[in-house]
């Protein structure tokens, strides 16, 4: 397996997505459609499913995936039923630990007739053709032997937004979906994959080199820090200029025009919840619309600074280049749609590189020198309320913030439960819906490195030291 991504469904996503992005390059994918199949599956001999048939159908599902899925969908994440069918049915089962007990409290808190009782062995046994997985057995059940096992795609997913239809395929309720991609990064089979949006990156970029029609600036998480094995941020940065991109720009810069407003906005209105993570802004759309006044009006650091180069540069285009699945739906509401035109992931970036064969090790690297320390920490849970303290401290407010930081959505909800009581002892809610931020998001390219002791590396590599100082070229 390929050392630089953490799982084989992983490399096996990033092989389909290359070789599209080689055929786009190329123009050449409409005569290699039917011959991809066979370059990224492993030979004549099935490894990885029943047979060989059924793994190129569904390498044909995973390409169409990558040159934009479904259209009637509105969801970016979406199931590949054909591949979604080896895991157990799941849901509450009697474990080895029920005694035989003649209590049979079970039996008696289910309402539908679905525990019986082996008559030799005495232990209960649930009939799945009448349980509706109500879990009153398990609570029932004083050994704690009825346990219920979720799917890796159903625990994955915090907002109960899964759920299995009648071929025992996974679905996807996309009313309750808030895109955090936890399900994709979870299946061990792959089944479900976030929509790639490559094809109409390269094609901006085709355009851009052939007619000179207009720039094409690449927004790039902070995140990107801690992403690729063995090369340098300078490197990475020389590899994303080398495909075509006029100039690189820190979305950190837009970070630190965030954490100013931000801060005025936290003094103005004395409580606010985050708006840089666009699953966690979703979250509390969907979850807790009574604080959705609450949220910090501000647009991510990504369409802030994006805003500002669409103003500076109105014929230019821009993708942004990051860890999060949430962000290609981001980009899709009309308040940030016309600032990004494309939005790709860590990983579609190192597939379109590799489709190049960009060499990154052999680069002379370009220097990423935009922001400040306290824009680039905020790739780390935490560093969006170190940052807004500092924003406060720089514009001499005598404000105090007294912000509670959480990463994932069980920490979120617990945050924003409390948030609706009375007598709550924080004023600010920093919210991230994937666990330590943006390191962790579902598309990065390795999970392995989620140090933020790296992170806090890159940010004191900045050659400014304030917030002031980075944004002071931006503020006019």
């Amino acid at each position: 397996m390929d050392s630089r991504f953490d799982t084989s469904v992983q490399e096996l996503k990033y092989k389909v997505l290359k070789e599209i992005a080689r055929g786009l390059f190329n123009d050449t994918l409409l005569e290699e459609y039917n011959e991809i199949p066979l370059k990224i599956s492993p030979g004549p001999k099935s490894t990885m499913r029943c047979c060989i048939y059924k793994e190129r159908a569904i390498v044909l599902e995973r390409m169409k995936l990558a040159l934009g899925g479904n259209k009637n969908v509105n969801n970016v994440v979406e199931v590949i039923d054909i591949a979604c069918d080896e895991c157990p049915l799941g849901g509450y089962e009697v474990t080895n630990r029920c005694r035989g007990c003649i209590a049979h409290r079970c039996q008696k808190a289910c309402h539908r007739d679905a525990i019986k009782f082996d008559e030799d062995k005495r232990t209960a046994i649930i009939d799945k053709s009448k349980c509706i997985n109500c879990g009153l057995c398990a609570k029932a059940c004083q050994y704690n032997a009825i346990q219920n096992y979720l799917r890796p795609c159903e625990q994955a997913c915090k907002v109960k937004a899964i759920s299995m239809k009648e071929d025992h395929s996974a679905k996807i309720d996309d009313e309750r979906c808030v895109q955090c991609g936890a399900c994709v990064y979870q299946c061990p089979f792959g089944a479900i994959m976030d929509k790639s949006y490559i094809k109409e990156a390269i094609q901006i970029l085709k355009d851009s080199d052939y007619s000179n029609k207009y720039p094409v600036y690449a927004i790039v998480a902070p995140s990107i820090a801690a992403q690729f094995k063995g090369v340098s941020i300078e490197q990475v940065v020389a590899a994303i200029e080398k495909l075509g991109f006029k100039h690189v720009i820190e979305a950190a810069l837009g970070a630190d025009m965030v954490s100013y407003k931000e801060a005025q906005e936290l003094e103005e209105k004395g409580f606010l919840t985050s708006s840089c993570c666009p699953t966690f802004v979703s979250f509390i759309k969907k979850y807790f619309p009574q604080l959705a006044d609450k949220i910090s009006t501000n647009l991510s650091p990504m369409a802030t600074i994006a805003k500002w180069v669409k103003e500076h540069h109105p014929d230019s285009k821009i993708v942004f280049i990051g860890p999060c699945i949430a962000k290609k739906k981001e980009i899709q509401d009309e308040k940030v749609s016309k600032y990004v035109d494309v939005a790709l992931t860590f990983e579609e970036l190192q597939a379109i590189i590799d489709a190049k064969e960009i060499d990154m090790k052999s680069l002379v690297g370009s220097p990423l020198d935009n922001a400040s320390y306290y824009g680039r920490i905020f790739a780390r849970s935490g560093g969006l309320a170190d940052a807004v303290k500092q924003a406060l401290k720089e514009q001499g407010s005598d404000f105090e913030a007294k912000p509670v930081v959480v990463d994932g959505l069980d920490n979120c909800r617990l945050a924003l439960v409390k948030a609706k009581g009375e007598n709550i002892s924080f004023n600010f809610i920093e919210g991230m819906g994937c666990l330590d931020g943006c390191i962790g998001g579902p598309a990065c390219v390795t999970h392995e490195v989620r140090n933020k002791m790296e992170i806090d590396k890159y940010g004191h590599q900045s050659k400014e030291q304030t917030i002031t100082d980075a944004i002071k070229d931006y503020l006019g």
